[in-house]
């Protein structure tokens, strides 16, 4: 297995954890406002960072590092993945997992085999505008309602995050998301950022007061909704 992109250390991405993130190239989805294009639309092979190299990266880190984050892309579809896991495990490390939630049954599957410790999901919108903020049509969203469900159920412990682009996102798309995930543990709402690695151009963030009343409407049905980055 190898991995496309590999940060030491991050005090941020895994609450309560020193950890490093591992990124996977390829993805299901072409959100336009992804920040991570170059692990979706045009991956670099030749950078490439070997599995044996971040287990050896991590035996030198015990006892310093105490979590580790798999994200991308989107990691399920690494069907190699479970192996890895093992061994990260292996070694004492909490996992956090990060996900679009399209494919219910590989979570699930890591989950109940102990091998993720936490789940980060991202719900792009709402379920009727999916196609358009994920750029794929016909999209078939019955997975993604077994994950969010799944997750809701409190076998592990979770967050749902959307970040907010002022060309997808309403209030009432909002609304429409804390309906679905009423009484989540977590709910995180972000501004899109435009980190230079953009699927598409031309996007931009909304303003901070409409921010803040996304974030007064989510916490209607997600009493522990935050606005987070600000």
């Amino acid at each position: 297995m190898v991995f496309n992109g590999f940060q030491k250390l991050t005090l941020l991405d895994f609450p309560g954890k020193v950890a490093c993130i591992l990124f996977l190239g390829g993805c299901n989805l072409r959100c336009p406002f992804c920040h991570n294009a170059s692990l979706v639309t045009h991956i670099d092979n030749e950078y490439t960072i070997a599995e044996d190299e971040i287990i050896s990266y991590l035996k030198k880190r015990q006892g310093i590092l105490e979590g580790v984050v798999i994200t991308g892309g989107e990691p399920l579809l690494r069907d190699n993945l479970t192996d890895f896991l093992k061994r990260v495990k292996a070694l004492g490390y909490s996992i956090k997992l990060d996900t679009n939630g399209f494919f219910p049954e590989k979570m699930i599957d890591l989950i109940e085999n102990g091998l993720v410790d936490y789940v980060a999901m991202d719900i792009k919108n709402s379920f009727e505008k999916y196609p358009l903020t994920t750029g794929i049509e016909n999209l078939d969203i019955e997975p993604l309602k077994r994950s969010i469900n799944y997750l809701l159920s409190g076998k592990i412990d979770y967050e749902f995050r959307t970040t907010i682009v002022s060309q997808f996102h309403t209030e009432e798309d909002i609304e429409n998301i804390c309906k679905v995930i009423w009484g989540a543990k977590k709910y995180y709402l972000q501004n899109f950022v435009d980190s230079g690695d953009i699927i598409s151009s031309g996007l931009c963030a909304i303003c901070p007061e409409k921010l803040k009343k996304m974030g007064e409407i989510a916490t209607q049905f997600v009493p522990n909704a935050e606005i987070r980055g600000i």
